[in-house]
Formats: structure tokens, sequence, C-alpha cells
């Protein structure tokens, strides 16, 4: 059995960067436990979920039995979801009792996606410390979003059980002050029970290569800083025997290379390597094949049918013939989103255009993949989530608390102090942001899918405040006005050639459907197919993109597929390998 697996506690976390294997390492974990004979708890805190995915069946918002693993059950928490259900249970009790005028003022309140939040948190701290709800189960496994959102889920108890305490008027989209002490205790209980390492223990989740390392190492030090001190960390997909393949031999060695450098918070903790397996963890069978620390030697598997690798070149010659516009790279978490950004700024910079390349994602580093690559006409920066709210704070008093007496600005100030208050602020950040592609290009990589689907609710919900407020005759353009523009607004969809990242590419594309935003063009990215190898593991996974990629060509309007690389695409002579050498005078 693999050591993070050894002498339990109750509850389970795998957290890490978006596509290192937490879904398929947590739900193999969940299922090994049930298959001992213990009750499991699985639940999705992911807001693009593929639980149901990888076990072939519908979860959704209610705990749901796995069929396929007696003594297993699953929950995937559905943000949207929860926001309604949450609102329900403040206005069903009070909507034959109030004036209706008052019961759309309290709806109106509770639209935002601060609310959407909040209710995503209740239903995770219940999960997590209401015995009410998971009294029959040994263990809770939980399955988390992307590394920035986990962290910050993480902290969320603390924060909030001190801005209740400290809080001594309204509790904003808490709602009504009536069930807040019930809500203090289950926050607090949460705290006490995630910095208890006898019932927690944080499985940090990475793969070989520097950026993923660095990132699990800030991760580390960041929850050990808010007591999840029971760290273990797994080194996912480790191509263990590369053979004489070229290609094999180039990505173990930059493996190898990693990890002789871990970040000295990852190198104090126990560690666990598991192997790269030839086909998806997709279905029970692969699930308990994943934790087999004795797999089956792969065998070839024959020619794998050749795929063109056309690269961005294309993509970039069409965006050069404007001079501004909105481009956005969205997708699931690991699919390298921030590379395809950070290439195509530095190719449209590289042409002459003035261009500024930015992120909405918190665990993004923009500065790691451009690793020094510059250009007169580039500029970079990050939306700090830290920043933004101070700055938001300071604004709103600045503004608004300025018509306010000592009192009310005290009450103001207080009310700021909010946790949610960071979802407004960030959005405020991204729609400056999107205002400045009138004048020049902007290039945004954006957090994983689930978070961005966030951010574009966000967009919605400020697009409807707006339109309400505005008089006969009036006609605002708002952030998703200009999103739906096409000619302002090119969404490049960036995925893998595999199950989970084109499903959710797929799941992403009809929702941004659904809000009138038409997808630009789609990128597959790290195709081994067409890199072409003789290594029998790498074959057998490249036969396995053929129906992917088939899949993408139906969906997207545009398609660029780049090789997996035998080095990282970083740096200017990295990224270079993607995107043409800049002209020669």
């Amino acid at each position: 059995m693999y050591s993070f697996l050894r002498d339990l506690p109750r509850f389970l976390f795998f957290t890490g960067k978006g596509g290192v294997g937490k879904t398929s390492l947590a739900c193999a974990s969940a299922t090994h436990l049930a298959d001992e004979g213990r009750r499991v708890l699985l639940v999705s805190t992911d807001p693009a979920s593929n639980v149901a995915q990888v076990f072939g069946q519908p979860i959704g918002n209610r705990i749901t039995a796995i069929r396929a693993v007696p003594g297993l059950d699953g929950i995937e928490i559905d943000p949207q979801q929860a926001a309604d259900d949450y609102r329900e249970r403040i206005i069903g009790p009070v909507r034959n009792l109030l004036p209706e005028a008052e019961i759309a003022s309290i709806a109106e309140q509770l639209s935002g996606s601060c609310t959407t939040e909040v209710a995503s948190f209740n239903e995770f701290t219940g999960l997590l410390a209401d015995d009410s709800r998971i009294a029959g189960y040994e263990h809770v496994v939980f399955d988390t979003a992307p590394t920035g959102h986990t962290i910050r889920l993480l902290q969320l108890p603390g924060e909030w059980t001190s801005f209740l305490d400290d809080g001594k008027g309204d509790a904003s989209c808490l709602g009504p002050m009536a069930g807040l002490d019930k809500t203090r205790a289950t926050y607090a209980s949460a705290l006490a029970r995630l910095s208890d390492p006898s019932l927690t223990r944080l499985v940090l989740v990475t793969r070989a290569q520097p950026s993923t390392l660095v990132e699990a190492g800030r991760t580390a030090d960041e929850l050990a800083h808010v007591g999840i001190t029971e760290q273990h960390l797994v080194v996912n997909a480790l191509l263990s025997d590369p053979g004489d393949d070229p290609l094999a031999t180039a990505v173990h060695a930059r493996e190898q290379r990693a990890l002789s450098q871990l970040p000295p918070s990852l190198g104090r903790l126990t560690r666990t390597e598991v192997a790269l397996r030839p086909n998806a963890v997709v279905g029970v069978d692969s699930l308990r094949e994943l934790l087999n620390p004795h797999p089956q030697p792969v065998r070839p598997t024959g020619d794998t049918t050749a795929v063109e690798a056309n690269g961005l070149a294309e993509l970039i010659d069409e965006l050069a013939a404007q001079d501004h516009g909105l481009i956005m790279c969205m997708g699931k978490g690991g699919v390298g989103k921030s590379t395809v950004a950070a290439a195509v700024a530095l190719a449209l910079a590289e042409r002459g255009k003035t261009v500024h390349l930015s992120t909405t994602d918190p665990a993004a580093h923009l500065d790691d993949v451009l690793a020094g690559a510059s250009d007169e006409h580039l500029s970079v920066s990050r939306i700090d989530p830290q920043a933004a709210i101070q700055a938001y704070r300071d604004k709103v008093m600045r503004t608004k608390g300025a018509r306010l007496d000592d009192a009310g600005r005290a009450q103001l100030a207080e009310d700021l102090m909010s946790p949610c208050t960071e979802e407004v602020a960030v959005f405020g950040e991204f729609s400056h942001l999107v205002s400045q592609a009138r004048r020049q290009f902007v290039v945004v990589d954006t957090a994983p899918t689930g978070h961005t689907l966030l951010l574009m609710d966000a967009t919605g919900s400020y697009h409807r405040d707006i339109v309400r407020g505005m008089g006969p005759g009036q006609r605002p353009v708002t952030p998703l006005m200009r999103l739906q523009d096409p000619a302002l607004t090119r969404i490049v969809i960036v995925t893998l050639p595999e199950a989970t990242p084109v499903q959710e590419a797929a799941d992403l594309q009809s929702e941004l459907r659904r809000a009138s935003i038409e997808p630009y063009a789609w990128v597959v990215n790290q195709s081994i197919a067409a890199a072409r190898t003789s290594s029998p593991l790498l074959s057998a996974r490249a036969a396995t993109e053929a129906p992917h990629l088939t899949e993408v060509s139906r969906l997207a309007a545009r398609v660029a597929v780049v090789p997996l690389l035998p080095d990282e695409p970083t740096g200017s002579r990295g990224l270079h390998t993607l995107i043409p050498e800049p002209a020669t005078i």
C-alpha cells in the first residue's frame, strides 16, 4: 500500500495544480478504501468536477451511491445549485409573510457571485464539520479545485470565523442574522478539524515539472501557515523506464532534474511516486489499477496514426490582422493555458503590436513561463487578489464612504472586511482589462474552467444590474457585451487530447454559447501522436488520442495542434518552439 494511505485519519484532502491527477488519485483512493470494507464519502469541491465522468454515472449536488463500488458514496458541490438551495432556505420561510417588493429585494441581495461562493463554502464546511451529515462515514475524501482556489477555500474557515467574531451588525450575503450562531459554530469546527493532524491529512499531488513543484511547495507552506501540517507528497504520472526512444529519454531526464531540485518544503515530506499509465484513468477498473504498485508491463501497440502538428502560427497570423482586441485562453487546469497565452502575446508583440498579458488565475505565475522572454511592446501583470481587495476597499471608502457620517463609515469599513469582497474586487480588475482591449491587445490567461465560469457569472450579474438601473433610451456597454462582441473578443480554448480535458472544454464551450459568447479556436496541447515516438508506453498513450482529436475537430471552428516537446516550452527559446521566430531586419 502506498504510504499516503497508511494510518489514515478521517478526512483526506487531495490538492495540487490543475491537471496533475488530483481527481484520479482521490477517486482511486476512495475506491481502495471502500474495497477494504470501509464506508467512504467522496466530495468534489471543484466547480468543474469530473468525478461523475470518472465513475461513468451521474452524481451531482446530492449524496449518491457509486454503483460499481459498494460502500462508496459521492457528491459534487455545484455552486449554482448550492446558491439556489441557499436562497430558497432564506426566502422560502418568509415568501408568504412579507410584501412582494421586500422578497424581491432580498432575492436581489442574494443574487451576486459572493452569495454563490458562500453557498458553496457552506456545503463544504457542512461535509467537514456537520456530524449529522457524515456520521455514517469512516472516511471523507475531498477532491479539491486547482491550488489557488483551494488555498482560499481552506483559509476561509478562519477568515469567516474571525469576521463573525468581530462583526457587530449586518452579515451581508450570509443572510439574516438568525442562524448565524450555528454558522459560526460550524466554521469554527471546520477550522479545528482542518488543523488537527489526527483528523485531517493533506495529499499534495504534483507532476515532476519545475513550475508544478514550485506551486506545490508554495501550497505546502501556505496551508501549513493556516495549521494544516499533516502533509504527504505524491508525484504522479512519472515516466520510469524511457528505453531508447529520444522523446521518452528527454522527458525522463527533465523529470529527474526537476525531482533533484525539490523546494525545501517538499523535500521534508513523505513522498510517493506513481508511474504513468498507458491509458486514461476512467472507469473503476483503471482506478483500481492506478494504485497497483506492480502494474502490468506495456506491450507495443504497433504504428500510431500520425497527426499533423500545425502549431500556433496560423492562428497568430489571423489575430495579427487587427491592432487590438481581447484574447482569453480558457480550459481545464494543467492543459497549458499560461504557455499558450504567453506564446501568443509574445508573437503579437514581436510583430509590433502593443500587448498586455495578464492572468485571472491566483495560482498562475506568468513570470515562470516567460522566464525572461520580453519585447518592448509587451507588458505583463497579474490580478493579485489581495492588492485588488485593498484597492476596492480604498475606492469604496473614498466614494461611498465620503457621503456617510462616522458611524456609517465605521459600518461600511466593517462590511468591506467580509471575505467575499474578494470576488467583487477581482471582477473589478477583470473589467478594467476588458476595457483596455479597445485600444491594444490584451491577452488573458484565465483560471481553470470552474472558476472562470464563476467569473463569467459575475460578469452576467453585473450586466443585469446595470441594465435594471438604466433609464429609458439609455444603452449601456458592459464587460459582458464586450465579451459577446466577436470583433473584439477571441476565446481560445486549450485542451489536452484526453477524455476529461476535452469533455470539460466541450462543456465550457456550451456554457459560453449560453451566454452568447462564441469561442474562436481550440488548441490541442502536448499531443503525443503529433510528436512521433517509438516508446511502447508513449505509443500506447498516443493511440488513445485519436477519438479525442476527432471530437475536437467536430467541435471547433479552428484547431491548432501542439506536440509534446522534449523540453519545457518556457523562456524565449522554449516559447519559440511554439511560435515563429521574430523577423530579422
